[in-house]
């Protein structure tokens, strides 16, 4: 029976794939867990238990979870990436219309009105204040062009606006989902210096922190900003800077901080990009499917720190290794099945910056001693067998 720890709120039409005679659920922080569930939960100063094999993120972003120690111990992390893709696409056209009507503030406006027999005058005189500008016509920059930025690039389109894509990383499989009226640059200074708006769907990594920099650097005036990716990617001293000269016009987020509070012509909403019943439970059901597929079968799918491993169980048995990406070590593996005269039916290894991960099926049982030995193999995280 695994044990499957929740630590935060997780879609029932998700968590009810676990089946009862093989999975036990608890929300018991105590718990030596199989695997941990998640949504937003900080996990950073938790004791990771020593069970622990697997952490799905119901979510594409896994800033909350201490992925660099999770690695160390062979925990292969997961996320959802794509599932939430729709929801956050909607508020993100939203969103531009928002920005681009003054919807928000005019319903703010009206609020304040006294309801009286006059309170029409004074609608019809005050309306002007809240004159806005149409989309269609207008150019959209976004940029990384992965699940949720393609779809808004797409969505756009289909509203009568030009769009201009910049992700030096493309995907085969997003260019192929692409509307071919999208234009795509590999200069993001080609993008820049030509958008009426521009939203941003990239990761907070080493690579990307600056980029809203170098955008800011290279728009034209009067441009609306989108963020709805993650607050980190915008240096709000520097965004306050471009609101107060008028280089942004407006500046759109979805992650309220103490910093942007009050900051000129920005709006902000508190983190509903996912935050949708359809995209919980989409988040949940493809999290859970995960961490069923890599505890019974030993297949990784949407690992944020390990490869993508996936072939049939189609043999008795299955050993999985989770090891740093060094050489010689499927030399050593092989051989000690060797050694032990056991005959592989099926092997496959691959790779992901310094972690790999080996799966190997034979038609026998595992001896006690195979594993042992594996695990004394210097830079093995982790060890697995599997039985059908």
């Amino acid at each position: 029976m695994f044990q499957i720890l929740t630590l935060n709120k997780i879609a029932q039409t998700g968590l009810s794939k676990f089946s009862s005679d093989k999975y036990d659920i608890t929300d018991s922080a105590s718990a030596n867990a199989d695997a941990v569930v998640l949504r937003s939960f900080k996990m950073h100063d938790m004791e990771l238990p020593s069970n622990l094999k697997a952490i799905a993120r119901a979510g594409a972003g896994v800033n909350n979870i201490p992925i660099e120690k999770c690695s160390e111990k062979g925990i292969v992390v997961f996320n959802t990436p794509g599932a939430n893709a729709n929801a956050v696409k909607e508020l993100v056209i939203g969103s531009i219309l928002n920005a681009s009507r003054n919807i928000a503030d005019g319903i703010n406006w009206v609020k304040t009105l006294e309801v009286n027999d006059e309170m029409s005058k004074a609608v019809e005189k005050g309306k002007g204040s809240f004159v806005g500008t149409e989309i269609s016509g207008k150019t959209l920059g976004v940029i990384g062009l992965g699940a949720i930025g393609a779809m808004v690039a797409n969505t756009a389109h289909n509203l009568g606006m030009e769009v201009i894509g910049f992700d030096p990383y493309l995907s085969v499989e997003a260019a192929l989902g692409l509307s071919r009226a999208v234009k795509v640059t590999t200069n993001i200074k080609d993008l820049c210096d030509k958008c009426d708006y521009i939203t941003i769907h990239v990761p907070y990594l080493e690579a990307t922190k600056k980029t809203v920099d170098e955008v800011l650097a290279s728009v034209k005036d009067g441009v609306v900003i989108l963020n709805f990716s993650r607050g980190e990617l915008v240096d709000s001293a520097t965004m306050k800077t471009a609101l107060e000269s008028g280089k942004v016009a407006k500046y759109v987020v979805d992650f309220a901080s103490s910093d942007i509070m009050g900051l000129k012509n920005t709006i902000i909403t508190p983190h509903l990009g996912a935050s949708t019943a359809e995209s919980e439970e989409n988040c949940a059901k493809m999290a859970v499917s995960e961490v069923i597929d890599f505890l019974e079968n030993g297949n990784i799918k949407n690992s944020v720190n390990f490869p993508e491993c996936h072939i049939p169980m189609e043999s008795k048995s299955r050993i999985t290794i989770a090891h740093r990406n060094i050489p010689k070590m499927l030399n050593q593996f092989s051989g000690l099945f060797s050694q032990l005269d056991i005959n592989i039916d099926n092997m496959l290894n691959k790779s992901k910056k310094e972690l790999a991960y080996t799966m190997i099926d034979i038609d026998s049982d595992v001896p006690a001693n195979i594993v042992d030995k594996i695990k004394a193999v210097d830079g093995v995280l982790d060890v697995r067998v599997i039985t059908k």
